[in-house]
C-alpha cells in the first residue's frame, strides 16, 4: 500500500479542507447527495465517468470523515442510502464557491488543463 513520504500537517485550515475533499468525485458526490440522489446506483448514473469502485471508496472516505451517513435497510436485495450529515451540509457553500470560481475562469483554465492532460505520458 502507498504511504506518503511527507506527512501533511493539518494546522492550516485549507490543508485540512483539501484533505477532506481530496478525491476526484467527492465534491460532486456531496452535491448529488444534497440534491436528493441517495442510492449508489443513482449516484453512478449521475457520474457516469466514475467507476463504481472509485465511487464506493470515496463514499466510504466521506462516511469515515463524518460528511455522509450510510443507511442499510434490512431487506433483500439490500438497499443502501446516503445522506449528508450536518458537517457535510456545512461544506456545501464551499463547494458552491469552488464551482462558481471554476465556471468564471473556465475560458483561461480549460485550454491549459486540457493541454497538460494530453501531454502527460500514458
Amino acid at each position: 500500500m502507498y504511504q506518503k513520504k511527507i506527512v501533511n500537517t493539518l494546522a492550516c485550515g485549507s490543508v485540512l479542507t483539501k484533505e477532506v475533499l481530496h478525491g476526484k468525485w467527492k465534491s460532486t458526490l456531496l452535491s448529488c447527495i444534497a440534491q436528493g440522489i441517495q442510492r449508489p446506483s443513482a449516484l453512478q448514473r449521475s457520474i457516469p465517468s466514475a467507476t463504481r469502485r472509485v465511487l464506493n471508496v470515496q463514499l466510504t472516505e466521506l462516511e469515515q470523515h463524518g460528511l455522509v451517513c450510510k443507511t442499510i435497510f434490512p431487506e433483500l436485495p439490500p438497499k443502501v442510502e446516503y445522506q449528508l450529515t450536518s458537517l457535510g451540509q456545512s461544506l456545501l457553500p464551499v463547494i458552491e464557491v469552488m464551482e462558481q470560481w471554476g465556471n468564471a475562469h473556465r475560458p483561461e483554465l480549460e485550454p491549459v488543463l486540457t493541454a497538460s492532460l494530453t501531454a502527460m505520458p500514458g
